[in-house]
């Protein structure tokens, strides 16, 4: 059973990671000629300006009441308008994966200070850290609406059948959290634990 000290480190590893997924995001965006995000305010380390109540605060905290085996969550999106954007199909794909990748870069980081320091009082931090972000990694991967997924897909789809495709974020958690409870288990933990294995050599 994780003791109330682990509870709240994992909650402190997942908000960090999910404000750096969001303004990943953001500064994608500015990249791409969409400086709404930054005129927000959201290009920032402050968690006062990320917080979505449920998705950062209710959802976690439910995870850990019902001792969920994974702890899953997200930041208040950035604002982004596709009209400043320069190329706004291929803009989107490429903001929608910043968020993941930057997942992906903590967790290559985790792994290498684990790594470096081999077994020590931050050890099991580093790990927790690692495996919650390629968790946040393949979980905003999944091609849903609203995941970052389905704007990479969209990027790669017809215009009609694009809007079609979109027309699924009305269901999208529905669906997301269908598939977490159904299949999760024997699809994505696997491979969550696959690459945590591959990349912290545990």
């Amino acid at each position: 059973m994780r003791t109330f000290t682990q509870i709240l480190v994992q909650l402190a590893i997942l908000f960090f990671s999910i404000i750096i997924h969001e303004v990943s995001h953001g500064y994608a965006a500015l990249r791409s000629g969409d400086p709404t995000a930054k005129l927000s305010g959201r290009l920032t380390l402050n968690p006062l300006r990320h917080i979505d109540p449920f998705g950062t605060l209710i959802l976690p905290i439910l995870l850990i009441i019902i001792r969920s085996p994974f702890l899953i969550g997200w930041a208040k999106p950035v604002p982004i308008n596709p009209y400043n954007l320069r190329n706004p199909r291929i803009d989107m794909a490429k903001i929608g994966a910043a968020g993941p990748l930057s997942n992906l870069g903590l967790a290559i980081v985790f792994s290498i200070i684990f790594r470096l320091i081999g077994t020590g009082i931050l050890s099991n931090l580093l790990i927790i850290g690692a495996y919650l972000n390629i968790l946040l990694f393949i979980f905003n991967l999944i091609p849903i609406p609203p995941l970052d997924g389905s704007r990479i897909i969209g990027a790669f789809l017809p215009y009609d059948m694009y809007e079609r495709y979109m027309r699924l974020e009305r269901f999208g958690f529905i669906i997301i959290f269908a598939l977490v409870f159904l299949v999760f288990d024997f699809t994505i933990f696997p491979l969550v634990g696959l690459l945590v294995r591959l990349l912290t050599g545990i």
